[in-house]
């Protein structure tokens, strides 16, 4: 069932376990779907993001990670509200674009894409625009693999009595964080990153009293958070429009690997050896990262051409021979490859990688 190793940062190489939960179908309706399965991976996502559950709730949606990000910006902020974006990455110019799109009022101060968004300009730009009642930003951007500092971030964010957007769709089930302790208001991600499910579906972590806002604020039918909650609330599971009921299964399969595995630190060591191992291999090779360590997240790794003159493509189509499949670069500022260090993966797949690529040179 394996044709080769994904390494991307998902979709992501998935267990078996998980690819034959998709094997059986399941009818929308039916109480063993919507309560045995809908409810229980509400609750548990709640569960994996705070401590605090009495405060949080948790939305699924069909569709991509963006169909999320897009659902909260359009459901949350109403006008008279104002927007800002930090981003060093494609993926937070893109809520730049959907904000456009939406009509909704934001500012977007972008960084280079090499650098980390930093706690001190976004203290600086706060204290000088109160007109601004919404921050977002990504918290992995996998545009490079930069792990933007969440905490040092939200502190700055609530001090300033702002609400808090975060695109956590490659960190979220990899990276041990707390939306409660953090003043997270919307944490946003998707079935097929850290946890290690399959594409269909998004997932939003919501403040409760933050969620209660949104009631009436979205003109899109079906990217209106508030409405999906409150069928799932009141039809105990129930999604508005048909759910894409494979891939739920798939995604309940994957919370209790997580479980299995020890949770979010066990599976962020893993990821953490897996980049390391890699690291380690590609260097040795006379490879060299794209970003300093203090910087880097454990979730992709991007990786600078040795050469002008490489040949991304011949080199992908070799090693996907050999049963490796990656990722293309995605910065203007220099030509790269990138690597996902995340999914059903672990250290030895990296050594055999590494080899893989030494014969492929």
């Amino acid at each position: 069932m394996r044709p080769y190793i994904l390494l991307t940062p998902g979709p992501l190489t998935t267990s078996e376990r998980v690819k034959e939960a998709m094997l059986s179908d399941w009818c929308t309706w039916d109480e063993d779907y919507n309560v045995g399965i809908v409810e229980e991976i509400r609750k548990s996502l709640v569960a994996l993001a705070t401590k605090h559950v009495e405060e949080y709730t948790s939305v699924l949606m069909q569709g991509s990670g963006t169909y999320c990000v897009e659902a909260v910006l359009g459901s949350d902020l109403k006008p008279g509200d104002k927007l800002v974006i930090f981003s060093n990455g494609a993926y937070g110019n893109r809520m730049g674009v959907i904000a456009d799109r939406q009509g909704i009022a934001y500012d977007m101060m972008a960084f280079v894409e090499t650098m980390q968004v930093e706690p001190e300009v976004v203290d600086c730009y706060l204290s000088q625009h109160g007109d601004i009642t919404h921050v977002a930003f990504v918290h992995c951007e996998t545009t490079t693999g930069v792990l933007n500092p969440l905490e040092p971030l939200a502190r700055v964010v609530k001090k300033h009595g702002k609400k808090l957007i975060v695109d956590a769709m490659s960190s979220f089930g990899g990276i041990p964080l707390d939306v409660f302790e953090l003043g997270i208001d919307f944490l946003i991600s998707s079935a097929n990153k850290c946890i290690q499910g399959v594409p269909g579906f998004g997932f939003i972590i919501a403040r409760r009293s933050e969620l209660m806002r949104c009631k009436g604020v979205s003109r899109s039918l079906s990217l209106d958070i508030y409405d999906q909650w409150d069928t799932m609330e009141k039809g105990h599971g129930k999604w508005r429009f048909t759910s894409p009921t494979h891939v739920v299964r798939a995604f309940k399969e994957a919370l209790e690997e997580l479980e299995a595995e020890g949770g979010v630190e066990a599976r962020h060591a893993r990821y953490r050896e897996n980049h390391d191992v890699l690291v380690r291999g590609m260097e040795a090779l006379g490879f060299r990262t794209l970003l300093p360590a203090d910087i880097q997240s454990p979730v992709i790794t991007s990786f600078l051409y040795p050469a002008a003159d490489f040949d991304f493509k011949g080199f992908y189509a070799r090693l996907k021979a050999k049963g490796f499949v990656i990722y293309p670069g995605k910065i203007s500022q220099a030509d790269t490859f990138r690597i996902g260090n995340i999914g059903d993966v672990f250290p030895q797949d990296f050594e055999r990688l590494v080899m893989a690529v030494k014969a492929c040179l």
